[in-house]
């Protein structure tokens, strides 16, 4: 689950609400400040707790099956995560499907591909990955979101409390955490549209916690001797010409040229089935809970401008100029349509 991303003009009326409203009593008044009082508590200690459980994810020693649920799409993985000294040692198996692993060394990263007999080594490039799915600070989302407690629930047979951001805006999702009541550690992440139904999910269904062995994320293909291995063709750029204006809260925190595959024909010998290969620029906007990437790439010859949705998920494409813009994000419609608005080439 990579989370979403929304905006504001709440705040701002609000403000202008609160000026024009009447002169209250005395006793009102009293009453108002108590009211905000208590909220900025239960907001700050709410707060509190979304720190811990990031720190859960990143500090705790833990290993478990978890299920992720995309519109009709669901697919079981296993994650198990180590800290090591100074080494923080994570492995990824897809469960569903075709073999596919992924072994994390702080921030390198490598992908076995057992059916393509391929490795690829890159650096991570986004931290927002179950269970560490927020990486957010505070202020920001004390800013863009009310925070509500709801009670407590069980996932995976340990117990949790419940947590719900609600966006202040309608250019951000809202989100429900249940986190381990004895450890902090998120057990389910829930993604909620407009209407606070659950449009994608994300939960353990099984889990430990303490005493992982560190060989449980070593790879499980040791001897990769006659594999193609391939290091991501990504590599920093300066895309200032590009100007973009994402909703408030997102902050761009990559920018690269980058060489990215299509998918080879099915059936065909890996020897045979080396994907097509075209280079394209990406820019990443990031709030901490959800990303934004806009993909640039030159020409557009038989492609169809329109805008796809699954779950959560928001894809936008279409012509610019000599140019080919893809907008992709876990944020509403609304907010792929802002940012696809807003991309200007300023001509050096």
């Amino acid at each position: 689950m990579h989370l979403t991303g929304r905006l504001y003009g709440v705040l701002c009326l609000l403000a202008t609400l609160l000026g024009f409203s009447l002169m209250p009593s005395a006793q009102a008044a009293d009453g108002v400040s108590t009211t905000a009082a208590s909220e900025a508590t239960t907001s700050s200690a709410l707060l509190a707790q979304l720190q811990k459980m990031q720190s859960a994810a990143q500090h705790l020693n833990y290993s478990g099956s978890f299920v992720y649920q995309q519109a009709a799409q669901m697919r079981s993985s296993r994650v198990t995560h180590v800290v090591a000294g100074k080494s923080e040692l994570e492995k990824l198996e897809l469960l569903d499907g075709k073999p596919r692993e992924f072994v994390r060394d702080n921030e390198d990263v490598a992908s076995y591909d057992p059916d393509q007999r391929i490795v690829r080594r890159e650096k991570r490039v986004t931290r927002d990955t179950f269970p560490a799915i927020v990486d957010a600070r505070p202020e920001d989302l004390a800013r863009f979101y009310r925070l509500q407690s709801d009670g407590d629930e069980r996932v995976a047979g340990r117990n949790c409390q419940v947590i719900v951001l609600v966006p202040r805006d309608k250019l951000r999702y809202g989100y429900r955490f249940c986190a381990d009541q004895a450890t902090g550690l998120l057990l389910r992440g829930q993604t909620l549209d407009g209407r606070g139904e659950v449009i994608e999910q994300i939960a353990f269904t099984q889990i430990d916690i303490g005493g992982i062995d560190r060989a449980r994320v070593s790879p499980t293909y040791k001897d990769t001797r006659g594999w193609r291995i391939e290091k991501a063709a990504m590599v920093p750029a300066d895309l200032s010409a590009w100007q973009i204006t994402p909703p408030p809260g997102f902050r761009k925190i990559q920018q690269v040229r980058r060489v990215i595959s299509d998918s080879g024909e099915a059936g065909a010998a890996p020897a045979q089935n080396r994907p097509a290969e075209r280079e394209v620029l990406q820019i990443v906007f990031s709030d901490g809970l959800a990303a934004i990437s806009v993909f640039i790439e030159p020409g557009s010859q038989g492609r169809e401008e329109g805008t796809i949705q699954q779950g959560a998920m928001n894809i936008l494409g279409r012509r610019q100029g000599d140019y080919w813009l893809t907008v992709v994000g876990e944020v509403p419609a609304a907010a792929i349509r802002q940012v696809a608005n807003s991309i200007e080439l300023k001509s050096k």
